[in-house]
């Protein structure tokens, strides 16, 4: 299945550290982000990305036009000059990258890019800021069989926030952390069917305009995870995921675990 990337926004929040990159660029390690998203994926066999390009796209073209292989991958380098790569990490990727607009919503970069899907049955898309352990072929699996237009990833918040109750005189009843609550949120890994375009409208965003038609519709199901998932919304996101990473506990490296 084809992989729809959404790689035009501006990451406002995370502007303190990088303040000239688009965020699917924001390096964890020293690979950006959305490196990390795509190689989850072309581990699972997905090799075939649309990237929804926006904010700063010269900045993403350039990346993968300069790529070298030898950052990602393991090589020999013989008499100096001669270099044999023990593997690569892009040379099978086929990527289509689409400029659908600064200041479009998500909805609106969805809809740019249907005629590069072909009429595909089903294809996959992310936010390219969220990572995960979750084994795809389950979420494809789960999506398979509830044929419904729109499946999600479904987790647990991991941003450290409290909500509190309080009485009709304001008094503070309760506080509780919101990891420990029965909340979930959207994941941003989405297995969507080609029906989904008949939902979209121009100007309208993915969330507040397609999906509530589909949820009226009963259309949309949402796969519960419970493992590793984290995305990088804000600076302080960045600096966890690059502890674990640094410290050689970074969850969403599968192609590493398997091996």
């Amino acid at each position: 299945m084809k992989v729809v990337l959404f790689c035009g926004g501006m990451g406002m929040r995370l502007r303190e550290s990088e303040e000239s990159l688009p965020k699917p660029l924001v390096k964890i390690g020293y690979l950006p982000i959305l490196w990390h998203v795509m190689k989850y994926y072309a581990h699972y066999g997905h090799k075939e990305f649309i990237l929804c390009l926006g904010y700063r796209a010269d900045a993403i073209k350039s990346y993968f036009l300069q790529h070298n292989d030898y950052v990602a991958s393991d090589f020999v380098l013989s008499g100096g000059k001669k270099v044999e790569y023990l593997n690569h990490d892009t040379r099978d990727w086929r990527i289509t990258f689409v400029d659908t607009g600064v200041n479009c919503s998500i909805g609106e970069r969805l809809q740019a890019v249907a005629p590069h899907l072909n009429g595909d049955e089903m294809f996959l898309a992310n936010y390219s800021d969220g990572l995960t352990d979750l084994p795809l072929p389950v979420l494809v699996d789960f999506a398979t069989q509830h044929k419904k237009v729109a499946t999600f990833l479904s987790v647990r918040p991991n941003v450290s926030y409290h909500f509190i109750g309080t009485d009709d005189a304001g008094t503070v009843t309760h506080v509780s952390d919101v990891r420990g609550a029965n909340i979930r949120i959207n994941g941003g890994f989405y297995v969507f069917r080609r029906e989904i375009f008949q939902y979209l409208r121009r100007g309208e965003d993915l969330m507040d305009g397609a999906f509530a038609r589909l949820i009226q519709e009963q259309q949309v199901a949402a796969y519960h995870y419970d493992g590793f998932w984290g995305a990088m919304d804000t600076f302080k996101d960045k600096s966890q995921l690059e502890e674990m990473y640094a410290r050689g506990n970074a969850p969403w490296e599968v192609w590493k675990h398997s091996a």
